[in-house]
């Protein structure tokens, strides 16, 4: 098989199981926290430093769920879907811009592990991984939307935005697309804190428990999905037309 045949395979395999990377992340951490010392760390500084990564990905998900119609941007798992090309707003600043969202979202949970080595592996890791994905959709883009996405692709970097060549969206920013869409990532992000704080209480004082304000982040984000996921099965609140 042709390198690029096998890439786009690769790519569309791991694309069907890209929501089980955080298994992983959490997987690899347990024996970075274990080994990690913390005498001599600033945790206010990683602490900080975490969460502004992990809010950062998020308003870079938020702005781009927000703005961009329906067919587009979206969870499905088993193949690569798009009614039209995303070319203006955030997709013309960066090719790729859910996965940078994810990036920083995940490297923020890395970063509270306070492993420097952590964060490094992680980072190559996740670009081995999504490198394939964006490879495969990069593929089924060019074969669907021909001259149109080489052009809009030619200018525009994949992963680390420019500003260059922005160009404003015509398509109105939706609150009720990132309620309807984004709860469930937000509490997995949470977990994702939750469970590294909770395997560090572990290790260092032998007790399972979980840092009071991390937990009370948890109820709150609980309520927050669970409202949210019912007004979405079971009203039209936030229903909205050509979204997906």
């Amino acid at each position: 098989m042709a390198l690029v045949n096998s890439w786009e395979k690769q790519g569309n395999f791991l694309f069907k199981y890209r929501g089980q990377f955080p298994v992983l992340l959490f997987a690899m951490a347990i024996p970075f926290i274990y080994i990690t010392d913390k005498s001599g760390i600033d945790t206010e500084i990683w602490n900080y430093s975490a969460i502004s990564l992990s809010v950062l990905g998020f308003l870079i998900r938020f702005y781009t769920i927000g703005t961009t119609p329906k067919g587009t941007s979206g969870r499905n798992t088993k193949q690569q879907i798009a009614d039209v090309l995303n070319s203006t707003g955030i997709y013309s600043v960066v090719r790729h811009p859910l996965y940078l969202g994810n990036y920083l979202i995940w490297i923020g949970i890395v970063v509270f592990v306070y492993n420097i080595y952590f964060i490094i592996i992680v980072s190559l890791i996740y670009w081995l991984y999504y490198e394939r994905i964006m490879f495969a959709e990069e593929r089924f883009l060019e074969r669907k939307f021909t001259d149109n996405y080489i052009k809009w692709s030619e200018d525009r970097p994949a992963f680390i935005p420019s500003f260059k060549n922005y160009v404003k969206t015509k398509v109105k920013f939706s609150v009720k697309s990132i309620l309807r869409r984004e709860y469930a990532g937000l509490l997995a992000t949470v977990i994702g804190y939750v469970f590294i704080d909770f395997v560090r209480n572990y290790f260092v004082s032998g007790n399972l428990m979980v840092t009071d304000e991390i937990l009370n982040v948890l109820y709150v984000t609980i309520v927050l999905v669970l409202l949210l996921r019912s007004l979405k099965h079971y009203t039209s609140i936030l229903d909205e037309k050509d979204r997906s």
